[in-house]
């Protein structure tokens, strides 16, 4: 069983940056392919990228390619989703996923760790 935490959700004007952590715990991350998912009010939860277990594959929705990065560093546990130019349609609670996957994984079904989620909010 692994606990995934996220953390640097917050408030940003559009055209801003910010960096959400996903603090893995219980077991070692290594072992998953991890994945970012949203879901704004009033939609189904999206996906948004995923990184394999060596960190050499990853994936992005074309909503966010060439302005988010997914990354991890498995020694400390943690995967990163580096947020850039956002935009007020990128509001969402973010989601941190595992799955017992090497691969990097888009289905969500696939995924079998989740954690709570960190708010996003891109104001105009």
């Amino acid at each position: 069983q692994v606990q995934l935490v996220e953390s640097g959700g917050g408030l940003v004007q559009a055209g801003g940056s910010l960096r959400l952590s996903c603090a893995a715990s219980g077991r070692a991350i290594s072992m998953y392919g991890m994945g970012w998912f949203r879901q704004a009010p009033k939609k189904e939860r999206e996906f948004v990228a995923s990184i394999s277990r060596s960190g050499g594959d990853t994936n992005y929705a074309d909503s966010v390619k060439g302005r988010f990065t997914i990354s991890r560093d498995n020694a400390k546990n943690t995967v990163y989703l580096q947020m850039n130019s956002l935009k007020p349609e990128d509001t969402a609670v973010y989601y941190c996923a595992g799955a017992s996957s090497s691969r990097a994984v888009v289905a969500g079904s696939r995924y079998d760790y989740w954690g709570r989620g960190t708010r996003v909010t891109v104001s105009s």
